[in-house]
């Protein structure tokens, strides 16, 4: 009698589980691939100092966004925004972007137009040339993928894997504000579904919704982060939440790290809306994501450079990996870190 074949569930790697088995049979062979799999973007040697950065990603419907709340324009811009985002994240420019569709027949041409009408405002605005991509057809909705092509130099370029003890763990913007979003306009449908003449009440949370539907790269990070000739030991966007991003600088660099919750950056507006809807503003921080914000260390000796910098939040430091991951909170507890953000499979 044959024995069984073995299945495992993807579910029980998960998705950086699943990308670290994929990455176990793929080492680089060519000399001018630098990095690989396992940062926000593959760094490929162009010679005379120069790197090109290269990343992708993808979006589908009823997984990543919800067309009944969710406007194709605004869609599309977030598209290029969260790829742009990447580049940030290594300390690079975007340059270039294709897109790619997968389109069920319940989408018309003027939808498509729609969609395009974000894909040029985002383009436009962090100064892109879409260059090409594909289309085929979809019996699942709307699949929306996009590669960013950018560049840095060898002095610039910053990955995951640079912090050391001592480092000082720093933030742009201010956090916690695309998951209120997500959750307004959650309660919203809810509503429509049930009563389909009600309108939606966003007043009072246009902030949110903004940070949830149209989010902005930081690119003017990266420009304040040059000006202060500032060049940060590790970098990673903040999509899955702070405390899942902060595990993976932390991973990558073989260390631990200590933050402060009276120092984590929130809206004023967002918070006292979370406290309304009975969210921890602390819980939205650590796991919301998608705020696309800037998680990044810096030598002590930057110290002084960022210290005054209004949009640049200085919130723990890294420290040696034995101490593991942890958050001091408001009371002085010392309360351990878990990744409880955005699950994929």
């Amino acid at each position: 009698m044959e024995e069984s074949t073995k299945r495992t569930e993807i579910s029980a790697l998960g998705e950086f589980g699943l990308i670290d088995r994929i990455n176990e049979g793929f080492v680089p062979k060519l000399s001018s691939t630098i990095k690989g799999i396992g940062d926000d973007a593959a760094v490929i040697d162009l010679g005379n100092g120069e790197l090109l950065l290269l990343s992708t990603d993808m979006l589908v419907e009823n997984v990543h966004f919800d067309l009944s709340y969710t406007p194709l324009a605004h869609l599309g811009y977030k598209a290029i925004a969260v790829n742009v985002s990447d580049m940030c994240a290594m300390n690079g420019i975007a340059s270039q972007v294709t897109v790619s569709l997968a389109l069920s027949n319940r989408f018309s041409v003027e939808a498509i137009d729609e969609l395009y009408k974000g894909i040029y405002a985002a383009c436009e605005s962090y100064n892109v040339d879409l260059v090409g991509g594909d289309t085929t057809s979809s019996t699942a909705g709307l699949v929306i993928n996009v590669n960013v092509v950018g560049k840095t130099t060898k002095e610039k370029v910053v990955y995951r894997s640079g912090a050391k003890e001592g480092d000082i763990i720093c933030v742009s913007g201010d956090l916690g504000g695309a998951f209120l979003g997500l959750t307004v306009l959650q309660r919203e449908k809810q509503v429509f579904l049930g009563q389909t003449t009600a309108q939606p009440e966003l007043q009072g949370f246009e902030y949110a919704v903004r940070r949830q539907l149209k989010p902005e790269a930081r690119t003017e990070i990266i420009s304040d982060l040059e000006e202060a000739k500032v060049i940060p030991t590790s970098m990673i966007d903040v999509s899955d939440g702070l405390a899942s991003e902060l595990m993976h600088l932390c991973k990558q660099s073989q260390v631990g790290a200590v933050i402060t919750e009276e120092n984590l950056p929130v809206d004023t507006e967002v918070y006292n809306s979370l406290v309304g809807f009975n969210v921890q503003p602390v819980t939205a921080v650590l796991n919301g994501g998608e705020d696309y914000e800037l998680l990044f260390t810096i030598s002590p000796n930057d110290f002084d450079k960022l210290k005054s910098h209004p949009d640049i939040a200085m919130i723990g430091q890294i420290k040696e990996k034995n101490v593991g991951l942890v958050m001091i909170t408001k009371q002085g507890n010392k309360y351990p870190l878990k990744a409880q953000g955005w699950v994929h499979f």
